[in-house]
């Protein structure tokens, strides 16, 4: 096994992880509404269901889907109503966080299911499995470790970064504003769903 490979896999990891994207966005928005540790939840969940996800197209996932255009369109459409719905759900929030809208913050299996559907996710795993491991189970292993202390501190960072904004967020007003621009940014990133 090539060490060489170490430092280009988590460069790698680093810049498709921390790159805005759909999960990226709930980080951020789970840190200006609930406490750090309620976005860390979602941000381990959403690591987890990545590597999970990355560890299975390296085993051929990925393969399996194009042989089944019908699963794979399933998928597409599926990704594009979760992503909606999510949206739908920060739009309509009021700027003030009640019982009701606690129990609604996303959680570790919305995070883990939200990769599954998130095509930023699948087009990492794909082209980084692709161009650094030729389908060799120990590089796709050694990946997957790498990728994940990178991808789960990477989403950290835009809980924290929803926190430190949450500081200039004196009035539910200023929320309001904040959720329906993430809100919108979300159900934007659908149109990559649509145009592959």
């Amino acid at each position: 096994m090539s060490f060489s490979l170490i430092l280009p896999m988590m460069a790698f990891a680093l810049a498709a992880s921390i790159s805005p994207g759909p999960v990226n966005l709930v980080c951020l928005s789970s840190g200006t509404r609930h406490p750090i540790a309620t976005g860390l939840i979602f941000v381990s969940g959403a690591t987890l269901g990545f590597i999970l996800l990355f560890i299975a197209i390296g085993l051929g996932l990925y393969s399996v889907l194009s042989l089944l255009p019908g699963l794979n369109n399933a998928l597409k459409w599926l990704g594009i109503a979760f992503l909606l719905y999510l949206s739908f759900q920060l739009f309509k929030d009021n700027g003030q966080l009640t019982q009701e809208q606690d129990s609604n913050r996303p959680g570790f299996m919305t995070g883990a299911i939200m990769q599954w559907l998130n095509p930023k996710a699948w087009l990492a795993s794909a082209s980084g499995i692709g161009a650094y491991t030729n389908n060799d189970l120990q590089h796709i292993l050694l990946f997957a470790a790498i990728y994940l202390p990178v991808c789960w501190l990477s989403l950290s960072c835009w809980v924290y970064a929803g926190a430190y904004l949450r500081r200039f967020m004196q009035t539910p007003s200023t929320l309001i504003i904040i959720n329906r621009s993430l809100a919108i940014l979300l159900a934007l990133s659908t149109l990559y769903l649509l145009i592959d």
